[in-house]
């Protein structure tokens, strides 16, 4: 649908902006709802003529409501994500993503909005059962008593409320699930800046030599890193081409050992380094890789290899050391 009125739940956010960005250059009117507690407006600069935003928390459901009379569809991605939240805030991360989907989902019955699409994650299946994994992994917490699984627990609460409300009370529900998304500006919270970020400092700490470089787990652990850009390109395909009650994974099928992924980033750097391993993160997964054949069947394809979408990215966060967390 071109020409159409699109709410963006958490449109400051990293992945959110993005959205808002490609939204706008397909034509289509975009309202913003964030609070900027994790987004921030830095990365609508340059829009703010072209969009509207309401300052507003996604747990306000008076807010929620008043942001989505008169838009024809929701792109629900207000959400507290990065590992750090998950286990020093849980309560937080689950209170944002309850109360937010439900918020979301009476506001739209409420403004007989009937199009939903839903940011998920690839934490919603944990550690998968086959890789590369497609969309029919089921779901799971394994451990309760675990605040990682803050994240993916309200995640999965999103899905399953998406679809069922969804089965009655929408004319079309999409749900994709993003996969180790990374680019410029994407907070500090992730393996990537993290990686980037203290790299930097034992830089300057050591202008010379070989660096000892501290990673989590033993470094073979995996991931498959899929740059913005593309991540952005499918969602778009699939608002187009997607099935109601659709869920499609979104990525790359490059397996990367996080080893790998430490050397890539000290490659762009130009400097040596001597990794050191250290005890894993509790409750992570070992490897993590998407099968991305469904999406793919509608057109989708990755363009930006991680090698590329790390050269864009890092000097974006040499440059803004100053915004990082304090060591």
């Amino acid at each position: 649908m071109t020409g159409a009125r699109i709410l963006v739940t958490g449109g400051s956010g990293f992945i959110g902006a993005a959205l808002v960005r490609a939204l706008l250059e397909a034509g289509h009117t975009v309202r913003v709802l964030d609070d900027n507690s994790r987004g921030n407006p830095r990365r609508l600069v340059g829009l703010e003529k072209e969009i509207e935003f309401i300052p507003s928390d996604v747990r306000d459901p008076e807010a929620v409501a008043r942001a989505t009379a008169g838009m024809d569809e929701v792109h629900h991605l207000a959400f507290v994500n990065g590992t750090e939240f998950f286990y020093s805030r849980p309560e937080l991360v689950l209170d944002v993503a309850v109360r937010g989907i439900v918020n979301v989902i009476d506001a739209c019955r409420r403004n007989n909005v009937g199009r939903l699409v839903l940011a998920s994650s690839s934490e919603v299946y944990q550690t998968p059962p086959a890789i590369p994994t497609d969309e029919r992994a089921p779901l799971s917490v394994p451990d309760p008593l675990n605040p990682r699984y803050s994240y993916g627990g309200g995640k999965l609460i999103s899905e399953l409320m998406a679809i069922n409300f969804g089965r009655k009370h929408f004319d079309r529900v999409l749900i994709f699930r993003p996969h180790n998304v990374y680019g410029s500006d994407m907070g500090f919270e992730h393996v990537v800046p993290q990686f980037a970020v203290r790299l930097n400092r034992l830089m300057d700490a050591q202008p010379q030599g070989r660096l000892r470089f501290d990673i989590q787990g033993s470094g073979q652990e995996t991931r498959s890193f899929c740059y913005i850009d593309d991540l952005v390109a499918g969602v778009m395909l699939i608002r187009d081409k997607g099935e109601h009650l659709g869920i499609y994974h979104i990525g790359t099928m490059e397996e990367v050992a996080i080893a790998d992924l430490a050397q890539r980033i000290a490659c762009v750097a130009g400097r040596d380094i001597e990794l050191i391993p250290g005890p894993p993160a509790p409750g992570a997964t070992p490897r993590r890789c998407p099968d991305i054949s469904k999406i793919e069947r509608l057109g989708y394809k990755p363009c930006v290899a991680l090698q590329a979408g790390l050269a864009r990215t890092l000097p974006w966060y040499w440059q803004n050391m100053q915004l990082a967390p304090r060591a």
